[in-house]
């Protein structure tokens, strides 16, 4: 496994205040993770946002940073806070009040991977959870700060957009304008995390490119939106889940013919959104 956390991607020069960040495109499975696991290394990759990184790796062009995780989400969640631990898991954690996610398994290391299947026979030591805490969660979020405040001093403001995909199954109830399913769902935490000028825009992007949006549904946003997304302090935040069946093979992890395609779509749709952070906050506001 490599020893950076992440990796970043900085522009010939910052000219927006935006900043793309991937928490879950992480490839680099640790050689004793996936021998202690239960699963195949394909299952265990079902719940990585395979390619999201690639995707998005024209950022810099339009003057944004672009923020990587090179850690899995199966071995850490980087979109989880380092306090949710999974007594199910983790040796020496008790079992209190938990947040749904982490019931369900879902906590900072997971103990399951899409479709509810078990990572792991038993329970892993507390002090493993603290190193990869330590070793990869922090430096992560210790970055993406550093490039927040950057923003902040540079241009008084932060914009975050937080690079996802999901299952095209996950959309099977889910509609769009129109009555149509979504190819892209923005997350907000229902307006508490980005101005709706900013959604606005964002989501205005996304359908001249031609794609189908829908907002907060299924996926509003977990730890990275909540608690990064500050609107009053000039510091939004919107998570941007991309269908995974525009790009990919779910079952083989392999890229279709539409992924060239759609990362050109995406070109387009990242200069718009660096466009807005380019504005003033009295332009914003006015908006």
């Amino acid at each position: 496994m490599s020893d950076a956390a992440y990796q970043l991607v900085m522009p010939d020069a910052r000219t927006t205040s935006v900043i793309f960040a991937s928490p879950h495109s992480g490839r680099d499975y640790p050689a004793a993770f996936l021998r202690s696991a239960v699963l195949s290394a394909q299952e265990i990759r079902s719940s990585e946002d395979a390619f999201v990184d690639l995707l998005y790796a024209d950022a810099p062009r339009f003057g944004a940073p672009l923020l990587t995780a090179n850690a899995p989400r199966a071995y850490l969640d980087l979109n989880r806070g380092p306090q949710e631990m999974d007594a199910g898991l983790i040796e020496g954690v008790r079992r209190v009040s938990q947040n749904p996610r982490v019931a369900s398994g879902l906590g900072v290391v997971p103990r399951v991977v899409a479709g509810g299947r078990s990572i792991y026979k038993g329970k892993i030591p507390l002090s493993e959870a603290h190193h990869r805490i330590s070793r990869f969660w922090h430096p992560y979020h210790a970055a993406l700060q550093a490039l927040i405040d950057e923003s902040h001093s540079g241009f008084g403001q932060a914009i975050l957009i937080d690079c996802h995909s999901m299952p095209h199954e996950a959309l099977v109830n889910i509609r769009a304008g129109g009555g149509a399913r979504p190819d892209v769902v923005l997350g907000d935490r229902f307006g508490a995390a980005a101005s709706g000028a900013i959604v606005e825009h964002i989501e205005a992007a996304f359908g001249a490119a031609g794609l189908r949006v829908a907002r907060n549904m299924p996926f509003a946003g977990a730890y990275i939106v909540q608690h990064y997304g500050r609107p009053s302090r000039k510091q939004h935040a919107v998570q941007i889940e991309i269908d995974r069946a525009l790009y990919m093979n779910e079952a083989t992890l392999e890229l279709n013919d539409n992924f060239d395609p759609l990362r050109a779509l995406l070109s387009g749709v990242m200069s718009e959104i660096t466009e807005l952070g380019r504005e003033t906050d009295t332009a914003l506001a006015a908006q």
